[in-house]
C-alpha cells in the first residue's frame, strides 16, 4: 500500500506541534511507515472463525448487559444517514432494528506500536473500571475487545490501558493544565485513567466520562495493551513502559457536534479541531474504522453513552513508550527528557 500522497496533504493541513514539544509530523510518518508495511489492518478476515467460535455473540450479550445496567429511559440508536455517513457499513437501522442486531455491527481497527503514544503518557496509574473520579461530563461506557490478527483468538490475560482528556481538554498526571500552560499540581491528579485486565474473549469494559477537545486535535480516547506487565503489590496500580500496541478510538461528528453544545464542553474555548481536519484520524481511515459504534443510554445525551470497538493486535510488535511522568505512593513526578529526543 502507499499511503505518501494522501499523508503529505494531510500533514500540510495539519499544525506542526499539536501539543508543546510534540512534532505531529513524526507522529504521522510512523503511522505511514506502519501501514505501508502491515499484512493486517482490520479483522474482516477473522470474522467467519471468531462468529463459529461464539466470540461475536458473547461481545453481543456484554453489550447488552451492560447497556441494561446503565440505561435511564431505554436505547437511542443511531440515525441510519448517521451511521452511513460516517462508517463504511452496509447495516440499515430503524426504529424496529433488534439491540442484538445493533450491538453485533463491530468497526475494527489495528493496533500497533508505531502510533505513537502522544506527550501525556502517565506511568503507574491504577488498576480500576470506573476512572471517572467525579469529574463532570457526558458518561461514557466503553467496550473493547482485542484479537489476535494472525490466529485469530482473543487475547487474554493482559493489561489494556486507555487515557484520555476531561471535558475542558485537560490530562491528568502531567505537568500541564488548561491551553497548555504550567500546572505542575496536576501531576498528582489521576482522572481517566486506568487500566482492565482482558478476559477469556480479550475484552475489558471502563465507565469513563466523553472526552473534549484541545487545541490540536479532536475528541478521541487512547488505548495501550501492555503484554507483560505486573502489578504493584502495595496499591494496586501498574509502572510499565514495554507497550505491544497503541491507538486511539474516535466518535461521530455529528455526536461529537451534540457533546460540545453541552456544558461544561460548551465551556471549552480552546480551538476545536473536527474530525475532518485531525491528521492522525485521517491517516487511520486509510485502511480501518478506528471511529467507535454506539449507542445513546436514554432521551437526553446527559444520560451517557456506551461505545465499543474491536482491535486487531499484531503480537509480534513492542516498543517502549515515551513516559511523561511516573504515578508513585507520593504523588506523581514529571519526566525531564522531551518526547521524541
Amino acid at each position: 500500500m502507499h499511503f505518501t500522497n494522501t499523508l503529505l496533504s494531510v500533514l500540510a493541513a495539519a499544525q506542526v506541534l499539536a501539543h508543546p514539544g510534540h512534532d505531529v509530523r513524526e507522529e504521522a510518518l510512523a503511522r505511514r511507515t506502519y501501514l505501508e508495511s502491515a499484512k493486517r489492518t482490520n479483522l474482516d478476515h477473522c470474522s467467519a472463525e471468531l462468529r463459529a467460535r461464539g466470540h461475536e455473540q458473547r461481545g453481543v450479550q456484554r453489550r447488552q448487559a451492560l447497556a441494561a445496567a446503565n440505561a435511564k429511559r431505554g436505547i437511542v440508536q443511531r440515525a441510519p444517514s448517521d451511521i452511513n455517513k460516517t462508517h463504511l457499513s452496509t447495516a440499515d437501522f430503524n426504529q424496529n432494528t433488534p439491540l442484538h442486531d445493533v450491538f453485533a455491527v463491530n468497526a475494527s481497527c489495528v493496533l500497533s506500536p508505531e502510533v505513537t503514544e502522544g506527550p501525556y503518557y502517565v506511568a503507574g496509574e491504577y488498576v480500576r473500571k470506573d476512572v471517572t473520579e467525579k469529574q463532570a461530563g457526558v458518561p461514557l461506557w466503553i467496550d473493547i475487545d482485542i484479537v489476535d490478527v494472525t490466529t485469530c483468538k482473543p487475547i487474554t490475560d493482559v493489561w489494556v490501558e486507555i487515557w484520555s482528556c476531561n471535558a475542558t481538554g485537560v490530562y491528568s498526571g502531567v505537568a500541564t493544565g488548561a491551553a497548555y500552560k504550567p500546572a505542575p499540581e496536576n501531576l498528582n491528579n489521576t482522572f481517566l485513567r486506568g487500566f482492565q485486565k482482558s478476559d477469556a474473549d480479550g475484552a475489558v469494559q471502563f465507565q469513563s466520562l466523553f472526552p473534549g477537545h484541545y487545541d490540536g486535535r479532536t475528541h478521541h480516547v487512547h488505548v495501550a495493551v501492555h503484554p507483560s506487565a505486573t502489578e504493584r503489590a502495595n496499591n494496586h496500580t501498574i509502572d510499565d513502559a514495554t507497550v505491544s500496541h497503541l491507538g486511539q478510538m474516535y466518535f461521530d461528528q455529528d455526536l461529537l457536534n451534540r457533546v460540545e453544545a453541552v456544558e461544561p464542553y460548551a465551556s471549552n474555548h480552546a480551538r476545536w479541531t473536527k474530525n475532518a481536519q485531525d491528521f492522525l484520524l485521517a491517516v487511520g481511515l486509510m485502511t480501518s474504522d478506528p471511529l467507535m459504534q454506539y449507542v445513546q443510554l436514554g432521551e437526553n445525551l446527559e444520560d451517557g453513552v456506551l461505545a465499543w470497538l474491536s482491535f486487531g493486535v499484531n503480537t509480534t510488535y513492542s516498543k517502549k513508550a515515551y513516559v511523561a511522568a511516573t504515578l508513585y505512593e507520593d504523588g506523581g513526578k514529571a519526566n525531564s527528557k522531551p518526547p521524541f529526543q
